[in-house]
């Protein structure tokens, strides 16, 4: 899948982020120990651990960015949804072809 790593200026340096071509509320990047390590996609109904994220997100009126808060206090696990810099300027942006697996079902449980 394409995605979009952008490059931001901030006051404290220089940040790269993978982010989605098209910012939606249903998908989001998932980064384990400050690298993208999984996409999720709450209408991807083929997968089983999509299907669980879209009863945990949209079943229960959540975001994602809580769901993977408490998934990664549960499992011990350093994961979270990056977003842009609050204080921020995009610097330059570039399309990545990137392969990024659904989050494993056994921390959904």
């Amino acid at each position: 899948m394409t995605y979009k790593l952008t490059t931001y200026k901030t006051l404290t340096g220089t940040k790269r982020i993978l982010e989605l071509r098209k910012r939606k509320r249903t998908e989001a990047i998932i980064y384990q120990n400050e690298e993208p390590s999984y996409y999720v996609d709450c209408f991807d109904l083929q997968t089983e651990s999509n299907v669980i994220m879209n009863s945990l997100v949209l079943g229960q009126k959540r975001s994602i960015s809580n769901v993977i808060k408490e998934i990664a206090q549960k499992n011990n696990v350093n994961i979270s949804v990056k977003e842009a810099p609050l204080l921020s300027i995009e610097k330059s942006f570039e399309l990545k072809e990137v392969e990024l697996p659904p989050l494993p079902e056994n921390w959904l449980n």
